[in-house]
């Protein structure tokens, strides 16, 4: 395939991928939900034909792309669940389900990988290697589907994995990359305050966990200013403090929980045990005693070096019309890191943003959108990085 014909036919499929979109986009589905979505996808694949389909899990779909020559087996991948959020768009195919929304653009990744998988079906006499086509499941949720799809085995045979997301916080023709981290790990903690309860107008007769609690939030706030090196990354966010029911009685307990978001696990052991320490030790001053759950979410997503080397020269390459920015990393979590871990991966940030068309808001809001044109630029990457990196094609444009 020649750029030219290739940019033909992304003209040619965008029509089908807009539509495509937008049905999803009515009819989301959360996390492990995904029934419909899953079989709709698996329908479309079906009717392209010459591709071998599999239901890894319950709610996920794969597809097996095997070209006619020898090359690089290439994973492509989109995630397809929804989040709960009511819909505040106004669009004329805003989500029909109420208290559910795509409002961070994964109804736009299946659609573009949907096309990709249509535009490369159609040469499959030419195509060199095999391409692979995730389509995942519960990306929003932890543990998340990733894990579930490599524990499947989805994973086996395949030599490098590209992923992309459609970013509103970047500005519709520019492309972020980068080697290294480009997205936090994403865990989170609790910490319930254990102390004596009683009437408030007799404090000193009780151990306040309130009091110990909003000592312990002022703690955890110093640790990333006190504790983690001023050139690495660290984010502890409070988000929670529950205590108390009545205006006149000192609770037993408070629970607190929160955020945390680092990209390199050194940085993280590091967070995890400044949080128990700060947390028992300010409730052990007050006479109380403090419970902390930390739990494990995501992993950082890490650009393998070599394979972001390649991605780089395609999009340098065919994208010349776009600017190309080595991007800071996101400190949102993101489970293609269970892919990346065990093959080399490459995630890249599509700009999707549009303030003249007024595509302002960030995404999980009600009012999340994207432009749509941003979804040419995703499915022309998704074609010509599989094209370049199983082998089809090799020089330049």
């Amino acid at each position: 395939m020649d750029v030219s014909k290739i940019l033909t036919k992304v003209d040619e499929v965008y029509s089908e991928v807009i539509e495509w979109r937008r049905y999803l986009h009515e009819n989301p589905e959360l996390s492990f939900q995904e029934v419909h979505t899953a079989n709709y996808v698996y329908e479309k694949l079906e009717s392209f034909g010459g591709l071998e389909l599999s239901r890894p899990t319950e709610t996920s779909v794969l597809a097996r792309l095997k070209g006619s020559k020898p090359g690089k087996v290439i994973a492509l991948r989109a995630d397809m669940d929804a989040l709960p959020i009511a819909e505040n768009t106004g669009l004329p195919y805003a989500s029909k389900n109420t208290g559910v929304m795509h409002a961070c653009g994964h109804d736009a990744h299946t659609s573009m990988l949907l096309g990709a998988a249509k535009m490369l079906t159609e040469e499959k006499e030419n195509l060199s290697g095999e391409i692979v086509f995730i389509f995942q499941h519960a990306e929003e949720l932890p543990p998340g589907g990733a894990r579930e799809m490599v524990a499947a085995g989805v994973m086996e045979g395949i030599d490098q994995v590209v992923g992309l997301h459609l970013m509103a916080t970047i500005p519709f023709g520019t492309i972020g990359i980068r080697d290294g981290a480009i997205t936090s790990a994403s865990d989170i903690f609790k910490i319930t305050v254990q102390g004596k309860g009683g009437h408030a107008s007799t404090p000193e007769l009780t151990v306040d966990p309130v009091a110990a609690g909003a000592q312990i939030v002022s703690g955890l706030n110093h640790i990333v200013a006190r504790s983690v090196g001023p050139l690495d990354s660290a984010v502890v966010s409070v988000t929670r403090f529950h205590g108390g029911e009545a205006f006149n009685v000192i609770p037993d307990t408070v629970e607190i929980g929160g955020s945390v978001r680092v990209l390199d696990n050194t940085t993280r052991e590091l967070v995890k045990k400044r949080i128990s320490e700060t947390a028992e030790g300010i409730a052990r001053a007050h006479g109380a005693e403090a419970k902390v759950e930390y739990t494990y979410g995501y992993n950082p997503v890490v650009n393998n070096a070599e394979l972001t080397k390649e991605v780089t020269n395609v999009l340098e390459t065919y994208f010349t019309d776009r600017v190309i920015e080595n991007i800071d990393p996101m400190l949102g979590g993101e489970d293609f890191s269970a892919f990346s871990e065990v093959r080399p991966g490459c995630y890249i940030m599509i700009g999707a943003g549009n303030d003249q068309k007024g595509i302002t808001f960030p995404h999980h809001h009600p009012k999340f959108d994207l432009d749509e044109e941003s979804m040419k630029d995703g499915l022309k990457f998704h074609v010509l990085s599989a094209l370049t990196l199983s082998g089809t094609r090799k020089g330049g444009v």
